[in-house]
């Protein structure tokens, strides 16, 4: 079997910021003996990704000697902003400006912050800048490699069945590491021999404070119990609540999720203590990735 990793025409490797992409990467420039020239590195910052997340992906860079493109949504004609570690948002700036373009909150169904603030940014920061990658303009196509492993099964299929990307047919998703059947485990013992890691906690295989910290398609019950841990972690998905009130045109656009209680009542159910949810309850798949 060829090597899924080996990179042979225009490519976007998408680095979340977690620990199952960074692996994906790793292999990538072991495969490749480095990065190739027509390759790079795109990491999309939302504003509310932990901290210990931004660091994982400096040091990433800088131990892997790779350059990684920190990207950030903006309401503008570019529609992008290039940053790095020092002046990435930290406070949910690129996400409140979704959001206030929208008038609405994202939600299950409508979940347009992963297609505005990681999928489209990336897009159109590639379509912008693809002369400087030495990209051909002749009938330009590119593959986005992905970090999603062989047991997340629901996501290989529904991405094998598409193909190409939601953005555009010129884009051919690849997952290297479901191909090469990479498992949870493998990523596990990967990190577990490395002299850095994330420095983030992990319970059963899953980084709870990965991706944006209190993103809703996270179970109730982990959402619950990281607003009881540090109850200011709510501030901002409240705030965000009481502003999509004031903005929405439907009363269910001013929740993340109608089907739970909205942040600022969870928040006052931790400051009581108080058992909401049920602790069995799984996530629902995003993009995002691990």
């Amino acid at each position: 079997m060829s090597d899924p990793f080996v990179i042979d025409g225009p490519t976007c490797i998408s680095f979340s910021g977690g620990r199952t992409s960074a692996y994906m990467l790793w292999r990538v420039l072991q495969s490749n003996h480095g990065l190739p020239s027509d390759a790079v590195v795109a990491f999309a910052n939302t504003g509310k990704e932990d901290e210990a997340t931004l660091r994982f992906v400096r040091e990433c860079g800088e131990r892997w000697s790779v350059h990684i493109h920190w990207l950030e949504f903006r309401d503008d004609e570019r529609c992008f902003a290039e940053v790095d570690f020092d002046t990435a948002s930290r406070h949910g700036e690129p996400f409140e400006a979704v959001i206030r373009k929208r008038n609405y909150l994202p939600n299950p169904v409508t979940r347009f912050c992963t297609s505005e603030l990681k999928i489209r940014t990336m897009h159109k920061w590639l379509r912008a800048n693809w002369q400087s990658f030495g990209w051909c303009a002749h009938d330009l196509e590119w593959d986005q490699m992905i970090g999603i492993r062989a047991d997340e099964h629901r996501r290989v299929s529904k991405i094998r069945a598409r193909g190409h990307s939601t953005e555009t047919t010129k884009e051919t998703m690849r997952m290297p590491l479901a191909d090469a059947g990479v498992t949870v485990q493998d990523v596990g013992r990967f990190w577990d021999g490395q002299p850095f890691n994330l420095d983030l906690p992990m319970n059963r295989g899953r980084t709870l404070l990965g991706n944006c910290d209190l993103c809703f398609l996270k179970p109730a019950q982990q959402v619950f119990s990281l607003i009881a841990e540090k109850p200011e972690r709510a501030l901002w998905w409240a705030q965000m609540e009481a502003l999509a009130l004031a903005l929405a045109s439907k009363p269910d656009g001013a929740r993340f999720r109608k089907d739970r209680p909205g942040y600022a009542e969870m928040a006052d159910f931790a400051n009581k203590q108080v058992d909401m949810f049920n602790n069995d309850e799984e996530a629902l798949a995003c993009f995002c990735g691990e």
